[in-house]
């Protein structure tokens, strides 16, 4: 994890409530800006400071790295900048404790970079910053007054994307191997998307979603036990390793934030917000009925390395 701060005075509300961080990819005369290529250095799972106001009011986490992206709808705001920058998605959390780093600013001194530091030794900010990156522990004297851990944040932070990043340069990998016959790339392409002979394999050992119940393959996704990109060919095919789920349950096996045990016991992360659980009318699902031999392998698997358990 690194540690970023990022001085939103003119894009807060539109970057917080919009799940992001934007730039433009140069200076207005066209040259360069560090606080803009900063953006490029950005992973899933970094964390981010919102600075506005003279307060730290945000602390967001990384959900995927930077994409070259047309400037959001940011109203008047930016108007100077050009319509071609880098966006990061990033999902903040407005912070119950707002702090003012300048109030404490001797606290932070010794862990301020002697370059493109985002506070001046006075506690003001420093103007023309926009994304910097600051010290592990620079950020925990911040978290700290906020009442906050790095560990509190990541536990009720959802997964990020990087698996999404993984499995593109696992599909290019497919594709460029000579090993294999075009045919065969294209079904082991298809069942990364849950379609293809992989889905009409798993279609024949599932029937319906086991959590909702419906039964139309039209209106299911054919899901990986283990991750596509972590397969053999054999295991991106194999009927067993994969459950026919409604696409939202298919979006939580697939980040971790839901399991099964052998016996069909459904397995709740604690990162899954029961409010969004009891919204879909599912409090009353507890077990979904046993699994075959082949498939509590698959399912052991996702326990151990997806399940954020």
């Amino acid at each position: 994890m690194r540690y970023w701060w990022v001085n939103q005075n003119q894009t807060y509300k539109q970057e917080i409530e919009g799940g992001f961080l934007w730039s433009p990819k140069r200076r207005k005369d066209g040259g360069r800006n560090h606080f803009y290529d900063t953006m490029t250095e950005v992973q899933p799972g970094d964390l981010v400071l919102s600075f506005c106001d003279t307060q730290i009011k945000a602390v967001g986490i990384a959900q995927g790295p930077v994409e070259s992206a047309s400037k959001p709808e940011l109203g008047r705001v930016g108007d100077q900048w050009s319509d071609e920058g880098w966006l990061v998605p990033v999902e903040f959390e407005v912070t119950e404790r707002p702090v003012r780093p300048k109030d404490f600013i001797d606290e932070l001194t010794p862990h301020l970079a002697t370059k493109y530091a985002p506070l001046q030794p006075n506690g003001n900010g420093n103007q023309g910053v926009y994304l910097t990156e600051v010290s592990e522990e620079f950020a925990q004297v911040l978290l700290g007054k906020m009442g906050l851990s790095v560990s509190k944040i990541v536990a009720t932070e959802p997964v990020d994307e990087a698996g999404e990043v993984a499995d593109e340069q696992a599909q290019t990998a497919v594709m460029g191997r000579t090993d294999i016959g075009e045919t065969q790339k294209q079904q082991l392409v298809l069942a990364r998307r849950g379609q293809g002979v992989f889905k009409a394999n798993v279609r024949l050992n599932e029937r319906r979603c086991r959590i909702t119940g419906v039964s139309d393959p039209r209106f299911l996704i054919a899901s990986h036990i283990k991750p596509w990109r972590d397969c053999t060919d054999q295991e991106k095919l194999d009927g067993c390793n994969g459950l026919l789920l409604s696409p939202h349950v298919d979006r939580l096996f697939d980040r971790g934030l839901i399991s099964f045990a052998n016996d069909g016991t459904l397995l709740k992360s604690a990162m899954l917000p029961p409010e969004v659980w009891s919204a879909w009318g599912l409090d009353n699902i507890i077990n979904v009925g046993a699994f075959t031999n082949v498939q509590t392998t698959y399912l052991a698997q996702h326990r151990e390395a997806i399940f954020k358990g």
